[in-house]
């Protein structure tokens, strides 16, 4: 069975009355219970908990950690920014949320300023456009995707410029935006998905649910490798045939810092 975690910062759910009516288990409970609905095993953890609830057993022991965060970025932890890149590196899939663009996590996977985007929030409709309806993560859905009311993100996402983008979003006011970027870093895969402003039911509505489901499934290793140990390796494989020896010698102590 897939083992997922559903990482929350859970500040709006428990501060913000109009979020936890929305999200009464909060965010993460919601995304948890359609995620168990579908057979997949998942649990949460949130930034209150020792480590953030991500400490080295928890993700050793998870295949997709799914990311939502907002109003706390920058209070997460390097150690565990590092140990979750570390994890993704390795063949951990990644699924990251909405406003979630501006954690540590993503912007240390991006290489670039992530939390650069327009937005407005007004509740206008989104249509949300499948551009590629054979790849795994659109299975199941329509041309497009209608979401009632939600925040507005447009260009430029300051993102690299994806692997695969599978979904592009409209809004009332013009703006277009890449809703849905999938990436491969190291051994693990890793999408950023856009919807899910918390002060509306976005992730009630069964086709973003769909997604998300979709997208576990993607991202499930195909393999993990020990920890740090593509980063260390260095040791060439034996020849496959006997070398000839042509006079050349290494400089001795060129490469020691590689050791």
């Amino acid at each position: 069975m897939i083992r997922v975690t559903v990482w929350n910062e859970n500040i709006h759910d428990t501060e913000v009355p109009q979020v936890a009516a929305i999200y009464p288990q909060g965010i993460h409970g919601c995304i948890q219970g359609f995620l168990q609905a579908a057979g997949i095993s998942a649990r949460t953890a949130t930034l209150q908990q020792p480590e953030h609830g991500l400490t080295e057993e928890v993700l050793e022991n998870t295949d997709v950690l799914i990311w939502w965060g907002h109003a706390a970025h920058e209070k997460v932890e390097d150690a565990v920014v590092e140990r979750v890149h570390r994890h993704v590196i390795a063949g951990m899939g990644l699924i990251v949320l909405h406003s979630g663009h501006a954690s540590k996590v993503f912007r240390r996977l991006c290489g670039t300023p992530t939390g650069r985007l327009k937005w407005r929030e007004v509740a206008e409709q989104e249509i949300l456009w499948v551009i590629e309806p054979t790849h795994p993560i659109a299975q199941g859905l329509g041309e497009n995707i209608i979401i009632p009311h939600e925040e507005m993100y447009g260009e430029r996402f300051n993102i690299p410029a994806p692997d695969e983008l599978i979904f592009i979003s409209w809004f009332e006011g013009g703006e277009v935006f890449r809703s849905g970027c999938c990436y491969r870093r190291g051994r693990g895969k890793v999408f950023y998905f856009q919807p899910g402003h918390e002060t509306f039911p976005i992730y009630h509505q069964k086709e973003i649910q769909q997604v998300i489901i979709n997208a576990v499934h993607w991202a499930v290793p195909q393999g993990r490798v020990e920890l740090g140990s593509e980063e260390t390796n260095f040791k060439p494989n034996p020849p496959i045939m006997q070398l000839r020896d042509s006079g050349f010698r290494s400089i001795e102590g060129l490469h020691e810092h590689k050791k």
